[in-house]
């Protein structure tokens, strides 16, 4: 989501929770007195993250979806109060919400909120009560559809569309939607090709013309398992070997490396998918996330930087 000042992206509690934890540390523990092993809960891990980003990139604002259905820890620094960051959040998190099917969710605002709750659609309901010594109320909101966003973005920042995967069929759908934007280079870190990914047609064919797309054209890949794409005959493999100097694989050789547990992939328009644990196809991207994106890409460019090309791909001239 863009706004004029400040831009709304997804996070992941694995690769953004110190970013998230030092907007709610300010906001929660120092200004509201939230004890400090009360701000941070088991329902973080599995929650979807959102951060605001100045334009600088500085995280000034954050927010949480649980799997429980429930937004909370929206918070916004001190200095960025009262110019739409607080709804900007809200309202991605919303939009998570659709995409993932929810008919509805739920929050419990602190009582001072409940007006800016309701402005975005919220109702209250039932009772007040405390949390951490704080009078709330909790508020529901019923969720159509997602709907297409028609903002229109200041340029030369395209507009973002976040990207919620639970299954193939959706990973795939974001896959192919970070692919067609995309216009000379790529980036992948991967375990071993996700074969139920990158080895159909449809990615194939994408990841062919970005890898033809002229002199700039360059795909990068850092396959932590080769033998499996080798030895399974892969044809993201054989596409690399019919063009190499667009196409380049590498396999780590540091532990940490190799070890690594996430995939994710990343494009030169600043978009990106990241799924926490590659052995699984859920995940979570946004076509226009320069933060995210540049903390990623940053990821990539150091293991690349130690990595080298495996024997399994050597044999194969890739």
């Amino acid at each position: 989501m863009i706004e004029n000042d400040f831009i709304v992206e997804p996070a992941s509690w694995q690769a953004d929770r110190e970013e998230l934890c030092a907007v709610r540390e300010q906001v929660f523990v120092i200004e509201q007195r939230v004890p400090r092993e009360d701000e941070v809960d088991a329902s973080d891990p599995p929650a979807r993250h959102v951060l605001a980003r100045d334009a600088q990139g500085r995280a000034i604002g954050a927010g949480r979806l649980t799997p429980a259905r429930t937004i909370g820890r929206v918070a916004v620094l001190a200095e960025w109060r009262g110019r739409g960051v607080g709804a900007a959040l809200v309202r991605v998190l919303l939009e998570q919400a659709r995409a993932l099917g929810y008919a509805e969710v739920e929050l419990h605002a602190q009582t001072h909120a409940i007006a800016f709750y309701q402005r975005l659609g919220f109702d209250a309901v039932g009772e007040p009560f405390e949390e951490c010594g704080i009078p709330h109320r909790t508020m529901q909101i019923r969720l159509g559809a997602p709907e297409a966003r028609e903002q229109a973005p200041l340029a030369p920042r395209p507009q973002a569309r976040v990207l919620v995967a639970e299954d193939r069929e959706q990973t795939l759908a974001a896959t192919a939607l970070l692919l067609d934007d995309a216009r000379y280079e790529i980036a992948i870190y991967t375990r071993d090709l996700d074969p139920a990914l990158l080895d159909v047609p449809a990615t194939l064919e994408a990841i062919r013309r970005i890898a033809l797309s002229g002199r700039r054209a360059q795909v990068r890949i850092l396959l932590q398992e080769p033998r499996r794409a080798v030895t399974e005959g892969h044809r993201l493999v054989a596409l690399a070997q019919r063009l190499p100097s667009a196409i380049a694989l590498r396999t780590p050789v540091d532990e940490r490396d190799l070890q690594y547990p996430s995939a994710f992939l990343v494009t030169d328009a600043r978009g990106y998918f990241f799924r926490s644990l590659a052995s699984r196809l859920e995940g979570e991207g946004s076509t226009y996330a320069p933060g995210r994106h540049a903390q990623l890409v940053e990821l990539f460019e150091r293991v690349w930087e130690r990595s080298e090309p495996s024997a399994e791909l050597r044999q194969l001239g890739v």
